[in-house]
């Protein structure tokens, strides 16, 4: 099974999307955006049918000045034999776009968020020119320009800005989220296993970004214990995973932003007082930029979260900040220290600390798995518990805490969770737990009548973990339960 080849997983909307634009037959110009390595060449490379690709220009353009970008373009267009268009110019380069797609042909331009450069802004007025005059006779244009960009907040100013040469020229958007966990578990059927401590392991370092389970697999160890796998991926000199994060996430903070981002990492749900704490005792004199920082990380890189607890007020003061990206928030929690130490330590030593640090982290992985699978199964309509709203955690000043509250208003349901990544640990905090739903049932008199449903969460539960759950009036499940279906 692990030999099996690779294939094209989950996508399946966006992919019949994308091949009913290709099939018009006239001019398209199509926004595909996403976070790095979610799949948006991939998805462009299986739309395409076999009969396009002979007329088809892929240009990836280089963060770079507008030479380097004319020499990249240059280069790319004779790849694909395309001789007699040899630009000068970003604006020579616009009209050779035109032309191309004039004449049948799909121009695809990756990472078009670095035209958003202040050295390259002007191509995209050049560019607007060859969109008007190519709309202008949309019926008569048989092809069209694809822009793929991995940066929201710059893809946003080139194409969304009121004042931007590109606003409303777009013809369609596709936004690429992160494979769903069906697609994911799809991936480890085929070439590892679906075993809750991989799916765990894996989506809480990998998320659904399916190029890094592809390098996995690519590396024989999607399907390998979970340090021989941190060890090919990260360990070595030219393990394809051991500069990503710094290469896409942190290159573009170029170091302002690390101690907010390391302390939420390591301390997913922290307060914005403890942030301004944390700074305090670092850099006494850098407390007044937290705010600042925080809503640049949110706002521009969206690599930071602030949510409040179910039913909060957007602006209420028991906000918690969390990392966005499962993979950003493993590797600054868990792997950049020990990587970084490679030089220096014995490897084996290493790889059991980050192993160790992951395996902390996935405490809050799984809260987050396991609000992800609810709401995928009542997408689905797999299950018993169809959602009414979004599944999130609650949380008071007195430290009461719910990390799972679900809610069916048409069936008049509440499901109230706690989550463990150990069994054992789960069972010892029952007690606990059930102060916690009482608790949060006092403070919430709208649900008075509703049934209350106690659930108790860890990834994998015996038989006696599960009798002393129901003992103590709680719903067992696990990730096998809450993944069958899918």
């Amino acid at each position: 099974m692990a030999t099996a080849n690779w294939g094209f997983y989950g996508r399946r909307d966006e992919l019949a999307r994308l091949t009913a634009i290709l099939g018009r037959e006239r001019w398209f110009f199509v926004k595909v955006s996403g976070r790095r390595r979610i799949g948006k060449t991939t998805l462009v490379q299986q739309a395409l049918g076999p009969g396009q690709r002979d007329r088809v220009l892929y240009l990836q353009v280089p963060d770079s000045d507008p030479a380097g970008v004319i020499g990249t373009a240059r280069d790319f267009l004779g790849m694909f034999g395309i001789e007699d268009e040899r630009p000068t110019t970003l604006r020579g380069l616009a009209r050779s776009i035109g032309r191309l797609c004039e004449h049948g042909w799909i121009v695809a331009l990756d990472e078009f968020q670095y035209f958003n450069r202040k050295a390259l802004f002007e191509f995209t007025s050049q560019l607007q020119s060859e969109v008007d005059r190519l709309s202008a006779r949309a019926n008569e244009v048989p092809g069209g320009l694809l822009i793929l960009g991995s940066l929201h907040t710059e893809m946003a100013a080139l194409l969304e800005d009121r004042h931007a040469p590109l606003y409303n020229r777009v013809t369609d958007t596709i936004e690429l989220e992160h494979l769903d966990i069906a697609s994911v578990l799809e991936v480890l059927q085929t070439h590892a296993d679906t075993t809750p401590g991989r799916l765990l392991f894996l989506w809480n370092l990998f998320e659904g970004v399916p190029k890094f389970y592809r390098d996995c697999h690519e590396q024989g160890v999607l399907g390998a214990s979970r340090q021989a796998l941190l060890r090919q991926m990260f360990f070595s000199s030219s393990s394809p995973l051991r500069t990503e994060a710094d290469h896409w996430f942190l290159k573009e903070l170029r170091g302002r932003y690390d101690l907010l981002l390391k302390h939420i990492a390591t301390h997913p749900g922290c307060s914005n007082a403890e942030l301004v704490a944390h700074v305090r005792t670092v850099e006494p004199d850098g407390e007044h930029q937290v705010g600042g920082y925080l809503r640049i990380l949110d706002e521009r890189y969206r690599m930071v979260e602030r949510l409040q607890p179910v039913f909060g007020k957007p602006r209420a003061r028991n906000g918690r900040f969390y990392i966005r990206d499962n993979f950003l928030r493993s590797w600054l929690a868990a792997l950049a220290v020990p990587v970084a130490s490679t030089s220096f330590r014995p490897v084996d030593g290493l790889v059991q600390q980050a192993d160790e640090r992951l395996a902390s982290a996935e405490g809050y992985g799984l809260e987050r798995l396991v609000a992800s699978l609810y709401m995928e199964r009542s997408r689905r309509g797999v299950g018993d518990f169809p959602l009414t709203s979004t599944v999130r955690g609650w949380w008071d000043r007195h430290d009461t805490e719910i990390d799972l509250v679900a809610i069916n208003e048409e069936e008049r349901r509440l499901r109230l969770g706690s989550c463990k990544r150990s069994a054992d640990r789960l069972v010892a905090t029952l007690g606990q737990a059930k102060g916690h739903v009482q608790r949060f049932c006092n403070a919430m008199p709208q649900f008075a009548g509703w049934t209350v449903e106690p659930v108790a969460v860890a990834p994998e539960l015996e038989p006696h973990h599960r009798r002393a759950c129901e003992a103590a009036g709680f719903l067992p499940q696990d990730l096998r339960d809450l993944t069958e279906g899918l």
